[in-house]
């Protein structure tokens, strides 16, 4: 007996086939970023006719979801595809979760606290609580820092695996500050040091002047979401403060992180593994 295929499961057949090869397109852009990529590697990458490729890739752009550089032909992620991200961000709560021990990092250190998501190579300010003292650091919520300069930054790094830090070491480090570490040997040195003790310090490696300490924070896959920090004036993050503030941090991450629930390893293994 013959089946004869319904038009309208043909129609969700093409809607689905559609679908999944837009979400295709999205999902490799934002895996690569902050990379851009040209309609011929994700044609290749995705094993899609150039033509098919150039289509989607030309109604993700008029929907907002990609931009498209004229200059270089290469594409990037659009501001519909930030709107998507931060949507969720917020289901996720880690925002919320996060707010709670920002605020109890403020009442016990006197000095601001601030949340930071990873983006690629880079991590992007969300939250922070202001100290209560007349002269603070405050942040520019929504700014991209690279993930060497800055001890939000430098958590963030410290907990990727080996092999993402090693390819982040392998491109050129842009130095923010005179203090800023752009050695790679060196950097390496830090990010062993920072994994050690569970927290990175900075003291005026991102800005002058200023004084920070930071601890990242996991998903329950244990895949960096980002990090939380204290900072403020520079001659306030003594190293005597730098390893009271470091504690808070490390601890508060800690709590964060096990309320997404992220469970640490418990023989052997580093962060990098």
């Amino acid at each position: 007996m013959t089946t004869t295929t319904s038009l309208a499961e043909r129609d969700e057949s093409r809607i689905r086939s559609g679908l999944g090869r837009a979400l295709g397109v999205i999902n490799i852009i934002a895996e690569r970023a902050p990379e851009t990529l040209g309609v011929s590697t994700i044609a290749r990458e995705l094993a899609l006719p150039k033509a098919v490729a150039y289509r989607i890739l030309k109604e993700l752009v008029a929907d907002g979801f990609l931009s498209f550089n004229e200059e270089t032909k290469r594409y990037r992620l659009g501001a519909g595809a930030l709107a998507v991200g931060l949507a969720a961000l917020r289901a996720l709560d880690v925002p919320d979760t996060a707010r709670r021990y920002l605020g109890r990092l403020v009442r016990d250190s006197g000095e601001t606290a601030t949340l930071s998501v990873r983006q690629g190579w880079f991590r992007v300010y969300i939250d922070q609580v202001l100290s209560p003292h007349e002269v603070c650091m405050s942040v520019s919520l929504g700014t991209r820092h690279a993930l060497h300069s800055g001890s939000s930054s430098k958590a963030i790094l410290a907990a990727l695996p080996d092999g993402e830090i090693a390819e982040y070491l392998g491109q050129p480090l842009a130095r923010v500050t005179p203090y800023t570490i752009t050695d790679p040997h060196l950097l390496r040195e830090e990010l062993a040091r920072i994994r050690l003790r569970g927290y990175a310090v900075s003291i005026g490696e991102r800005q002058n002047g200023a004084g920070s300490v930071a601890a990242p924070v996991r998903y329950a896959t244990g895949h960096v979401f980002g990090s939380i920090s204290l900072c403020g004036p520079q001659d306030r993050f003594t190293p005597e403060a730098c390893a009271a503030h470091g504690a808070l941090v490390a601890a508060a991450a800690a709590e964060i992180s096990a309320e997404l629930g992220y469970r640490p390893p418990r023989l052997g293994g580093g962060a990098g593994e």
